[in-house]
């Protein structure tokens, strides 16, 4: 077992959050922001209620006046514990009482708030009856870029996450192959996810054949067969922060064609993570790694967006797709993964994450992107 590098981030941390996040909302116009349970609320606080329920618990922030996180009372002892409690103020509310109407004494009347995205219907529209006055827009909607940019503790943590998963990948790819089920196979990646300090497994994809066609197949009954293309895709989240990495493995010697479109890949992939620069649009990424796989005379079979943000989530703004024009910048961490899909046949994907330095961009996946024989 491979134990946590993590330095536990400070009240300091939070506090810092937190107040990055008021002003963001200030410049975004919005007169303050609500965070329900989630990973906004454990990223900006570090509270991960142990069970979410009915019970309405919320985070206000605004510039210039004191956090308060709103909590029921049986549960105000754990937040309490929490390590950004001590930069925050705790309000909590007993059953029987009315939460919104305690909530919205911290409120303006006819205020305009950005709502995390998992924030539930009855507390928004409890919230709404309680200030008939006030709108809300999604935090993902109007704060994108909200946790985006890393800090080198995190840029640790996430490294830290990828080499992980790379180590996961060096000891898949001496499993046998042939003969078994893609289910099985998954299973050994979850473990060894867990082995090399995963609290949290989120997917493991293993396609083989004709599934690989399928980017999004994850695991199925199908026996893998010798002379099959194994698209292999996997991660989940190491000390609270993201892995998530494909390689594209082969069972026995390849075709001609199987060799080519797997290098093909290859090169997107390079082309993609070459273009990764300060300033550069989002939608650059996307470009230089598709445009690769157009000129081959592939780009239909190219089927998806080359990239996603990681951090505490496996999948976060901002993405590497054509319209973002989002400038990158250093700290941020995203997946640079193009792939080529042939219905009925097989697939290729290559991914590696990727996080902006000052000069261009560094890799988080060390694994070689070459084509791996396995048996």
């Amino acid at each position: 077992m491979t134990g946590s590098t993590r330095v536990p981030f400070t009240a300091d941390d939070y506090r810092s959050r937190m107040d990055r996040a008021a002003r963001a909302a200030a410049d975004a116009g919005l007169d303050g922001l609500l965070v329900a349970p989630g990973p906004d609320l454990v990223w900006l606080t570090g509270y991960a209620p142990t069970a979410v329920t009915e019970r309405l618990t919320l985070l206000v922030l605004a510039q210039g006046r004191a956090p308060v996180l709103v909590v029921p009372t049986l549960e105000a002892p754990d937040a309490a514990q929490a390590p950004g409690a001590p930069a925050l103020n705790l309000r909590d509310w007993t059953d029987g009482k009315d939460p919104y109407a305690a909530t919205a004494a911290l409120l303006s009347g006819a205020g305009r708030f950005g709502i995390s995205d998992n924030a539930w219907a009855m507390h928004l529209l409890g919230l709404q009856r309680a200030l008939p006055g006030t709108s809300y827009d999604s935090l993902t909607e109007v704060l994108p870029m909200l946790r985006a940019v890393k800090d080198a503790a995190e840029l640790e943590l996430m490294a830290a996450a990828g080499a992980a998963a790379d180590q996961a990948f060096e000891e898949i790819r001496k499993v046998p192959f042939a003969g078994r089920r893609e289910s099985e196979v998954g299973a050994d990646l979850a473990d060894l996810l867990r082995q090399f300090g995963h609290s949290q497994v989120d997917f493991t994809i293993v396609a083989s054949g004709p599934n690989g066609a399928n980017p999004h197949h994850e695991v199925g009954d199908r026996v893998i067969e010798f002379g099959d293309m194994v698209v292999l895709d996997f991660g989940g989240l190491r000390d609270g922060y993201g892995s998530d990495t494909s390689r594209t493995v082969h069972v026995g010697e390849p075709t001609e064609e199987e060799r080519r479109v797997h290098d093909l890949v290859r090169e997107a992939q390079e082309a993609g993570f070459r273009a990764v620069r300060p300033g550069a649009a989002c939608q650059e990424v996307d470009r230089a790694a598709r445009a690769v796989i157009a000129e081959a005379g592939y780009g239909e079979y190219f089927i998806h967006r080359t990239g996603h943000g990681i951090g505490v989530t496996t999948h976060e703004p901002p993405y590497m797709i054509e319209g973002e024009r989002q400038p990158l910048m250093p700290g941020m961490c995203f997946s640079v993964e193009p792939g080529v899909y042939l219905p009925g046949r097989f697939g290729v994907r290559i991914e590696d994450i990727v996080t902006v330095t000052e000069d261009g961009g560094r890799r988080l996946n060390d694994t070689t992107r070459e084509m791996v024989i396995v048996d």
